[in-house]
């Protein structure tokens, strides 16, 4: 017992020392984690103030507005564009868009050291932001955590700073749309993780680097727009995950190599339009499974397509775009995977195959105008086709022609005889018709001479008393120059446009090529290349001129002036806009690296553009004295500027409406004299209406809600089949049914699809076989600026708006809101059949059956239409 006694002891003594040594050691423990904390502590708020203060000076060198980055404000929490971790430290600044302070606009400057205090910072964007003078040498050097640098439109000017290629974190790297120079940087191959290069419009030359082949993660990548030159790296097929591929608009050279395309298999995107490419194409590109844009216009590529089927998307709206080239041959069954085609100005023989989609298949589109086709119209002379298939050493079809030719010797004497009387009678009969006019015509222009001695070669100036657009049936232009602003010297032209570059072509037009540039003082500007040894260029130049002397309004595009120091050559400035035209905004290619691609335009954006060219041609035709004509109305002619707002342009045809719309007894007889004589041409009317202005916007409505491009400028046979296609779809009674012919890409709820809806009774108003029945452009608008009242109005409301009489203008008084739907209600609730029968002269009566589209402002309701056109 004494012994465990005496072990007790120990124990208890044992335990008392280690519970003081336990004491001792814990206190150490604990004030050793407390310094830590409050050192972290006293890190993480000096390195708070330290980002603070930099931001703060970003604020004062940017000039940055207080409304965007308040002083007294937590940059983190009330700092547009500024995202900061959970630590409060900055990872993220966009200011992209941001405005400058009134002081800040006097001196703008690229200087934004302070970004080195803002060691965590991951993204910089600066697009559209003005940030003048070269690229600083810190992003890269100081400046090291960055994944995403976008510096497009910032107006930067110098070299792409190889410092850059030090970003190992770098994702995405755009300097798009700037005034940068020299070469690209071999060194920017060391950017592993990047996934979209944008370096396009700037004027960066030399040769595409080897080395961007070795950015292995690439799916983006822009070189659009340049003036580089040598030919296209083969390396670049080491790309397996590029997805976009645009080279566009550069001076390159020699063919595409023929394994560039063996290992592409994501590519989506291709873009090599106007680059100066030769040769024959790699057998590859053209069956790419995941391809939706092919774009290879404006080269001298020279092959025959390969008659092979490749499987694909049939949902996905997929465009080849081969025009401007010397491709020759039969149209083969690989066009049949493109919903879109444009192989105009080519050498391509043989029939036209039923699968070629409408907007190509039209005689008058110019999808395949300047061929050697049999069938379609505006084709090349036999001659230009033979010669370039028997420098080929191949056999031309001679248009189909050679059976017959054949066969016309044997036509009969009787026949000829007959065929010289009635061309005779006619000849006769247009002498005697044209003679007094001719004679009276002579003798005036002779007054006119003696006593004006400004006029000559009809574009000098003119007496401003005698100003006056053409009608319909031609005639003298006389214009005042004052009003047609600015005068450029073709100087400043030849700078702007860097000589009429071809990269700086945005396309040919009716009456002459356009060119995109850019004037000394930043300005960015359209200018239109009219050669005068036309005739028909030459009505066009003085018709748009009259037009510009005298109209300007909000939706028209804005005219900057003209270059007349040319003899043979003119030349006509605008604004430039930045969404281009309808047909090139109504499906997109997607910025975003997630889900790159074509994208369409939302509905409520295709709305805001059916009613600015609405209101366009409203003001044509109501505000107008007398009322204007555009002649041309289809998608091309509606401009988009940045914010999607609506310019109408194409006014190479615009007239004024003769006699309120009622055509007099001669213009009809030559009318049918030439409809006699020769094929009636849809879109040239013998006599303008505002009514056939209003025919051809219903396409336009048509297009913006079923996204097939070209059915505005589709000819008559193949809108009617169209139309059988789509106007079974329109019901006056019940909405789901336009959900048929509604774009697929189009993402709407229950009462956007009532505006589609009513929108679409309006496409349906306008497209009505009969002129005097067509709605008003006035009322139109206000059907667009409310459509859910289209379709929502009863019709007993509606009986109010309604008028009494024949005349179209006081029966289309009486279609806002709820009548509508009364207007198109009967041929839906009989059945389409008779509305479709009666499309069979939609193209003969738009043109040629005119009545007055244009009501008095004071309101003249018993004003009659012509119905015996």
């Amino acid at each position: 017992m004494k012994g465990f006694k005496g072990f007790s002891i120990y124990s208890s003594e044992f335990r008392e020392t280690m519970v003081g040594q336990k004491k001792t050691t814990t206190l150490p423990v604990f004030f050793f984690f407390f310094v830590l904390l409050l050192e972290s502590t006293f890190e993480q708020q000096t390195s708070s103030s330290v980002e603070k203060s930099a931001l703060l000076a970003l604020r004062s060198s940017l000039g940055l507005r207080g409304k965007d980055w308040p002083v007294k404000g937590d940059p983190c929490l009330n700092w547009n564009g500024v995202k900061c971790d959970r630590n409060d430290r900055v990872t993220k600044i966009n200011i992209s868009g941001f405005r400058r302070t009134r002081i800040g606009n006097q001196n703008p400057e690229f200087s934004v050291g302070s970004l080195v205090n803002l060691t965590r910072l991951t993204s910089f964007n600066a697009s559209s932001f003005s940030l003048p003078g070269p690229i600083p040498v810190l992003f890269g050097s100081s400046v090291l955590t960055l994944e995403v640098l976008d510096l497009s439109s910032c107006s930067i000017t110098g070299t792409i700073p190889t410092s850059l290629s030090r970003l190992s974190r770098l994702t995405v790297l755009d300097l798009s749309s700037n005034s940068l120079t020299g070469s690209i940087p071999a060194s920017l191959g060391a950017l592993s993780k990047l996934q979209r290069l944008n370096l396009s419009r700037n004027g960066l030359s030399s040769s595409t680097p080897l080395s961007l082949g070795d950015l292995s993660a690439l799916i983006d990548l822009d070189l659009s727009f340049n003036d580089l030159s040598g030919s296209v790296p083969s390396e670049l097929k080491e790309l397996r995950d590029l997805q976009t591929l645009v080279i566009a608009g550069n001076r390159l050279s020699g063919s595409l190599p023929p394994d560039l395309f063996s290992s592409l298999s994501k590519l989506q995107i291709v873009d090599f339009k106007s680059s100066g490419l030769t040769g024959v194409l790699p057998s590859r590109l053209l069956s790419l499974p995941d391809l939706t844009m092919l774009d290879l216009s404006g080269n001298q590529f020279s092959d025959e397509l390969p008659n092979t089927t490749v499987s694909f998307d049939s949902t996905t709206v997929s465009l080849l775009n081969i025009s401007g080239n010397m491709f020759y041959g039969n149209l083969t069954l690989l066009l049949k995977r493109f919903k879109v085609v444009d192989l105009s100005t080519n050498y391509f023989q043989g029939k036209v195959p039923d699968f070629i989609p409408i907007s190509a298949s039209s005689s008058s589109s110019s999808s395949l105008r300047n061929n050697c086709l049999q069938g379609p119209t505006n084709q090349r002379e036999l001659s230009d086709c033979a010669l370039f298939y028997s420098k080929k050493g191949l056999t031309f079809d001679n248009f189909g022609q050679e059976k017959r030719s054949r066969k016309s010797p044997g036509l009969s004497h009787r026949a000829i005889v007959i065929l010289a009387a009635v061309g005779g009678s006619i000849l006769v009969m247009l002498i005697l018709i044209l003679l007094p006019v001719t004679v009276s015509s002579c003798v005036r222009r002779r007054r006119n001479r003696s006593s004006t001695s400004g006029r000559h070669n009809g574009v000098g100036p003119l007496p401003p008393d005698e100003a006056a657009l053409p009608s319909s049936r031609g005639g003298g232009v006389s214009i005042n120059f004052a009003s047609l602003g600015s005068s450029f010297s073709y100087q400043q032209l030849l700078n702007a446009t860097k000589e009429f570059r071809d990269s700086n072509l945005i396309k040919k037009g009716q009456s002459g090529d356009v060119f995109k540039g850019v004037l000394e003082t930043g300005v960015q500007i359209v200018v239109k290349r009219i050669s005068l040894e036309s005739t028909k260029n030459s009505e066009a130049y003085l018709t748009e001129l009259d037009f510009f002397s005298r109209f300007a309004h909000p939706r028209i595009v804005p005219f900057l002036g003209k270059c007349l120091e040319g003899t043979s050559l003119k030349f006509l400035v605008y604004k430039y806009m930045p969404n281009r035209d309808l047909p090139s905004s109504l499906f997109y290619k997607s910025n975003s690296i997630v889900d790159d691609g074509l994208k369409s335009l939302d509905w409520i954006t295709r709305l805001k553009i059916a009613l600015g060219a609405a209101e366009g041609l409203s003001y044509l035709h109501h505000d107008c004295s007398p009322s204007i004509v555009h002649r041309d109305v289809q998608a091309s002619s509606i401009l988009l500027d940045d914010k999607f707002e609506v310019r109408l342009g194409s006014f190479i045809k615009a007239c004024h409406q003769e006699n309120n719309g009622r055509p007099r007894k001669i213009a009809r007889l030559l009318s049918r004299l030439s409809q006699s004589s020769q094929e009636s041409v849809p879109g040239s009317p013998a006599t303008a209406t505002c009514a056939y202005d209003v025919f051809c916007f219903g396409k336009i409505l048509l297009e913006l809600i079923t996204g097939k491009l070209g059915i505005s400028s589709c000819e008559e046979p193949q809108f009617k089949k169209m139309l059988t296609e789509i106007l079974p779809h329109i019901s006056s009674q019940e909405k789901e049914p336009v959900t048929n012919i509604l774009d697929q890409s189009l993402l709407v709820d229950e009462d956007l699809l009532e505006e589609v809806w009513a929108m679409a009774i309006v496409a349906r108003s306008c497209l009505n076989p009969k002129p005097s029945k067509r709605p008003l452009m006035r009322h139109i608008v206000q059907a667009l600026e409310n459509p859910l009242r289209v379709v929502r109005e009863d019709s007993s409301e509606s009986e109010r708006f309604r008028t009494t009489g024949s005349s179209r203008g006081s029966s289309s008084s009486g279609r806002v809101f709820g009548s509508w739907r009364q207007s198109v209600s009967d041929p839906v609730a009989a059945g389409t059949s008779s509305l479709l029968s009666q499309a069979e002269g939609l193209g003969r009566t738009s043109g040629a059956m005119g009545s007055s589209a244009r009501e008095s402002s004071r309101g003249a309701s018993s004003r009659r239409s012509m119905k015996d056109v």
